[in-house]
C-alpha cells in the first residue's frame, strides 16, 4: 500500500508559462496566480516558511495575511522557533504549494518585524477565541497537557479585554527572488525566476 503510493505518478497536462507573457512585475504575477488558485483552493494563502537557526533548518506552514509595501506579511509568536530563528538569521524562504492546479511559487527574501500598529490592527481583527489562544500559548515550548492549555484559554476568555501580547506580531518578507513553477507533461516543467537587480527585476527561464 505504502509502496504503491510512493510510486504514484501524476501526468501534468496544464498550459505552460510563456516567458514573454508573464508580467514584468513579480508581485503582479503572483497576485494573478493567487487569484486563480483561490478559486478552488480553500487556503491558497497557506505557505511553507523555512528558516534556519542554531538547531539547523526548520519549516512549517503559516498563513499569508497581507501583501503591502513590497512585503509578504504573516503573524506569529516571536518567541516561537521561527521567531527565534529570524532574530538570528532573517533570510527566509516561502513556498506556496498549489498542488491541485499543478503550480508552486517560491519566494526567497528577508523577514523584518512589522509595526506595532499593523500587529495591533490584525490582532484585533481575529476571532476572540483565536486572540485568547495567542495570549496563553507558549508556542514551540513543551506543555504538561492539552487540558492545561485549554484551561488557560478558558481563563483568558473570561477576561473583559484580550490585548495583543508584546511577543506576538507580524513579519514582512521582502523578496529578493521569485520562482513560478508550472507542472508540464513528462516532467519537463516550466520554471520562471525573477531576481532583483537594483531597481528592476530580471526574468529568466530555468531548466526543470
Amino acid at each position: 500500500m505504502i509502496e504503491d503510493a510512493l510510486m504514484r505518478r501524476t501526468q501534468y497536462e496544464t498550459v505552460g508559462i510563456d516567458l514573454g507573457n508573464v508580467d514584468p512585475d513579480p508581485f503582479a504575477q503572483f497576485r494573478h496566480w493567487f487569484a486563480e488558485a483561490a478559486v478552488d483552493i480553500a487556503e491558497a494563502n497557506a505557505m511553507v516558511l523555512a528558516t534556519s537557526g542554531p538547531d539547523g533548518p526548520s519549516s512549517r506552514a503559516v498563513l499569508l495575511r497581507d501583501i503591502r509595501d513590497g512585503q509578504f506579511v504573516f503573524y506569529t509568536n516571536r518567541t516561537s522557533r521561527k521567531g527565534r530563528d529570524i532574530s538570528i538569521d532573517n533570510r527566509v524562504s516561502l513556498l506556496f504549494p498549489w498542488f491541485s492546479v499543478h503550480r508552486q511559487v517560491r519566494i526567497d527574501g528577508v523577514a523584518r518585524s512589522v509595526s506595532d500598529e499593523m500587529s495591533d490592527a490584525y490582532f484585533a481583527s481575529r476571532p476572540r477565541a483565536s486572540r485568547a489562544s495567542a495570549v496563553v500559548s507558549p508556542q514551540s515550548e513543551p506543555i504538561p497537557s492539552r487540558e492545561w492549555l485549554e484551561d488557560r484559554v478558558v481563563a483568558a476568555l473570561a477576561s473583559e479585554e484580550i490585548h495583543r501580547p508584546d511577543v506576538w506580531g507580524g513579519y514582512g518578507v521582502e523578496p529578493a527572488v521569485f520562482e513560478f513553477w508550472q507542472g508540464r507533461p513528462n516532467r519537463l516543467h516550466d520554471r520562471v525566476r525573477y531576481r532583483r537587480a537594483e531597481s528592476t527585476w530580471i526574468r529568466e527561464r530555468l531548466a526543470p
